[in-house]
């Protein structure tokens, strides 16, 4: 069992043993988070749904994050990856929500470099929580894997 399923399996048996249902919302990801959660046989009793939203229309559309939001501080922020985890609890059955928005590479600017990544985690009766971690240029694959362990960890962590 590789680390990543080990961790799926147990973020799936907490949010089952607390009643919870999970959805994810992700751009630079691509549904890796979902997949992972999904791998595991039965997940359907708590896994509800994922929402891949690559471009900015769809972050707009599926998860109703603000266009001033995105003109004022780009897809690559913690106030979008805050609407868009709340976007998901809202538009889901899911009652803990996950988001991933950041730049895999290859490229970046200066003012938002490769392997920047912004996680919003947002759960009903509790504030929204937001970060940012600099991965590095670790390369596409790499920083997409990476990020995909981290929101998986995020998920853990508020199980706990």
């Amino acid at each position: 069992m590789t680390p990543t399923h080990a961790l799926a399996s147990a973020i799936l048996a907490a949010a089952r043993a607390k009643g919870l249902k999970i959805a994810t919302a992700e751009s630079c990801t691509g549904g890796m988070v979902a997949a992972a959660l999904t791998d595991i046989a039965g997940a359907s009793d708590v896994f509800d749904r994922g929402f891949i939203t690559y471009s900015n229309a769809a972050k707009m559309a599926m998860l109703g994050v603000l266009p001033a939001t995105l003109d004022a501080f780009g897809a690559v922020s913690e106030p979008t990856a805050a609407e868009m985890a709340e976007g998901a609890r809202l538009r889901s059955d899911a009652t803990l929500t996950v988001s991933i928005t950041g730049i895999a590479g290859p490229g970046g600017s200066d003012f938002k470099p490769e392997g920047r990544v912004c996680f919003g985690l947002a759960r009903a009766g509790h504030p929204t929580q937001t970060e940012t971690v600099e991965f590095g240029a670790l390369g596409r694959a790499n920083l997409r894997g990476t990020a995909t362990a981290h929101a998986l960890s995020l998920l853990a962590r508020a199980l706990n």
